[in-house]
């Protein structure tokens, strides 16, 4: 059966991305009101502009990049040594984070002529590179090595988190865009057929590329206001893998190809990893494997599926 194309498939509202974006400016705005622990909120968020880029990525090219961490620890990374060095302001800094990550995308991008298991593990073995780099004791005047990076004289809790409320709203408008524009709909074409796609005049090559180094941008911020928020750091901190495993599932617990899915997914989610996880590790890399087992074998497009299966259209 022949895939639609781009102009045939059905675009929701924008209505319903602006609620969307409306209410969780309110919710993590009105949260540390409420709920009192911002650290744990602003983690939250770090988690779900991850997951959200990572969907960027994964649910409009078909690319899962295991090394997805790569691109935070080098925005973190790049945040730092302008703010210790260059003596940058921190926001400005953060944004130069999300260039440096920008950056290694452009280096990395030969890494798209690769496909399926291969892209993953080549994606994964370039962030435990960037991890052995920065660690590295003879660069420890410029990364600070394997003892990490101080970042006190910046340190203000309350201006990084509402830093990150601002790059988990852009990931989202950005992921509203795809899900609504030519642009985005052609990348879901081009997922299904890639054939077609390119009868139709669809670019491949620069597509993915676009989509690549939007979704490293969005990485990259996120670790530079995640540095500023923690100000103490070490390499794993911002290298680890479990960053790159948590994003992953929560995007598709949630549903990836869509904007509320990953949003979802990493709200829930994250909330049970620290209700669980924290104080019960062993119970919750239970409940965490017999939910991805789950998922594989029942919901491999996401909760958000059950839904769909219904008839209701998902933003």
């Amino acid at each position: 059966m022949p895939s639609a194309r781009p102009d045939q498939i059905r675009q929701p509202p924008l209505r319903d991305g602006i609620i969307l974006i409306v209410v969780l400016a309110v919710i993590f705005l009105v949260a540390p009101k409420v709920y009192g622990n911002q650290s744990l909120l602003l983690v939250m968020m770090t988690f779900v502009a991850l997951a959200q880029g990572l969907n960027l990525l994964y649910g409009f090219t078909g690319y899962l990049p295991f090394g997805y961490v790569g691109f935070f620890g080098a925005g973190a990374y790049g945040m730092s040594i302008l703010v210790l060095h260059a003596h940058v302001p921190a926001i400005p800094a953060v944004i130069g984070g999300g260039i440096v990550a920008v950056i290694f995308g452009v280096i990395l991008g030969p890494l798209l002529r690769l496909s399926g298991a291969y892209f993953s593990i080549a994606n994964l073995a370039t962030a435990q590179i960037l991890l052995l780099a920065v660690a590295n004791p003879s660069l420890t005047p410029l990364t600070g090595g394997p003892y990490g990076l101080k970042l006190q004289q910046v340190f203000a809790p309350g201006a990084a988190y509402l830093t990150m409320l601002v790059i988990m709203l852009l990931a989202t408008v950005i992921a509203v865009y795809f899900r609504r524009s030519r642009f985005g709909l052609g990348l879901r074409a081009m997922t299904d057929d890639r054939v077609s796609a390119e009868m139709a005049g669809i670019n491949i090559v620069r597509a993915r590329l676009i989509v690549w180094l939007i979704s490293a941008a969005i990485a990259g911020l996120a670790g530079g206001a995640y540095a500023w928020s923690i100000s103490v750091y070490y390499p794993d901190a911002v290298f680890g893998t479990n960053i790159s495993v948590f994003a992953i599932v929560f995007a598709l617990a949630g549903g990836v190809g869509t904007v509320i899915g990953p949003i979802v997914g990493a709200i829930l989610l994250y909330a049970l990893y620290n209700a669980i996880g924290i104080t019960v590790p062993q119970y919750f890399e239970l409940l965490y494997g017999f939910l991805i087992v789950i998922l594989v074998l029942f919901l491999p497009e996401g909760g958000l599926s059950l839904l769909r299966r219904r008839g209701v259209d998902v933003l």
